[in-house]
């Protein structure tokens, strides 16, 4: 059998597979099994044995539940409430007010969580009813938090990025500090369109917002901020400066959100518990799909269709920008119907070898790949934010999405400035 013929026999049985409804991992491994059927005539049990255990045996991936279950344990406490309380007096008189709390309070809970969706529906159960209690136009409203929850993938402690550096064996540590910049620049880029737009639109926003706060008065409310911030320096801070490895910085991190959760009196035996059992089926989720994907990249070794892929995209001759715009358009189009974790996960076999022959940075490729998966995030018909945004708001899912719209197409020249100007990716990390 041609490899042509073999390649498309096995993309047709992974889309056959997920189109039944078998879990994610499930259709690796039997991909991957058809694979080293065909393909190869090496002992297919042994190497399914050695690789699942080879992969998930991994210190590194021990921080992948830790980190999920900080976000866990900060979701179920007052941690929203506290965010909304001291951000929103400062935001008062910026062009587009209290629409710039979404953007920073998703920020700041990206930074403790690691997940867009988490981000999504924390911020947006506190915002969405306030916001639509003072009369903000609701399409700004869904577009600036569906846009800026996408953040939970992007700034550290990302699970995308430690699943990323899992399965191209990349410093998780390296990764995170990548992340951080570029996710100040969406931040950036998101608020200076609220801010352009307010301006444009003074006559969309409310005229009263509430009370007029003494600077003494606002000091005062943002000290609920402290705990969190002290929270996300500790963990970032630590790693950058080499102390910790994200593993020992998501166990501090875990010990600090209890400590917060309890001190704010949202620590029980239930959210303890809840938060625990989420954290542990998230976790198993996840280290499912990465066992399953680890199997499948050794099946594509053996049928020898990455090397060969590899060779055929060198045969093109694509410069490098080409390449990563081909590579964009093929992650948006994935991710329009498999979740962030999965694309990566799908993809890592294949498109890496054709990476590292462009002679493209594999960390700062992670960096590229992590922001297209945000795009897609609030892409139908499967972008996971989309969904938690229709529900919060009740609005069909193409409403929601038009509202994206605007943060997609930011997202789009943040991509295309974090490849015009690696360095915003790659200084913190060459520094540290």
């Amino acid at each position: 059998m041609s490899i042509l013929t073999l390649s498309a026999l096995l993309l047709a049985l992974l889309f056959l597979m997920l189109g039944l409804g078998l879990w994610v991992a499930f259709s690796l491994i039997g991909v991957g099994l058809a694979a080293m059927t065909i393909g190869t005539d090496s002992p297919i049990g042994t190497v399914m044995a050695t690789t699942i255990w080879g992969n998930s045996n991994s210190w590194a991936l021990a921080a992948l539940p830790l980190f999920i279950w900080m976000g866990e344990i900060l979701f179920r406490s007052r941690l929203s409430e506290d965010m909304f309380t001291g951000l929103a007096p400062w935001m008062e008189r910026l062009p587009g007010r209290l629409l710039h709390v979404n953007i920073f309070g998703s920020g700041i809970f990206a930074a403790v969580s690691g997940s867009s969706a988490a981000t999504a529906a924390t911020i947006g159960k506190l915002s969405i009813p306030e916001l639509k209690r003072r009369g903000y136009p609701e399409r700004m409203m869904i577009g600036t938090l569906a846009g800026s929850a996408t953040l939970g993938l992007l700034i550290p402690p990302s699970i995308i990025l430690i699943v990323y550096g899992a399965a191209t064996e990349q410093s998780i540590a390296r990764l995170f500090i990548a992340g951080v910049l570029p996710g100040l620049l969406l931040v950036a880029l998101f608020v200076g369109y609220v801010m352009v737009w307010g301006w444009l639109n003074r006559d969309s926003l409310p005229v009263e917002e509430g009370e007029n706060l003494s600077f003494r008065e606002k000091l005062k409310r943002s000290r609920r901020l402290i705990p969190i911030v002290v929270l996300i320096a500790g963990v970032i801070g630590s790693i950058y400066a080499g102390i910790a490895s994200p593993t020992d910085a998501a166990a501090v991190g875990v010990a600090l959100a209890l400590i917060l959760s309890w001190a704010s009196g949202s620590l029980n035996r239930q959210t303890f518990v809840e938060g625990l059992m989420s954290a542990t089926m998230t976790s198993c989720m996840i280290a499912f799909i990465l066992a399953g994907a680890a199997f499948l990249t050794v099946a594509m070794g053996f049928t020898g269709i990455p090397s060969l892929l590899a060779e055929w995209i060198g045969g093109l001759n694509l410069s490098p920008y080409a390449l990563l715009a081909a590579l964009t358009v093929f992650f948006i189009v994935m991710g329009c119907f498999l979740d962030g974790i999965s694309v990566v996960v799908l993809t890592t076999s294949v498109i890496m070898p054709m990476v590292e022959k462009a002679g493209i940075d594999t960390m700062w490729f992670g960096i590229f790949v992590v922001i297209v998966v945000e795009m897609s995030q609030i892409t139908p018909p499967v972008g996971f934010n989309l969904f938690v945004l229709q529900s919060l708001t009740g609005r069909d899912i193409l409403t929601v999405a038009r509202a994206a719209l605007p943060f997609f197409l930011l997202m789009l020249v943040a991509l295309a400035l974090v490849t015009l100007f690696p360095g915003i990716a790659t200084w913190l990390p060459n520094h540290m």
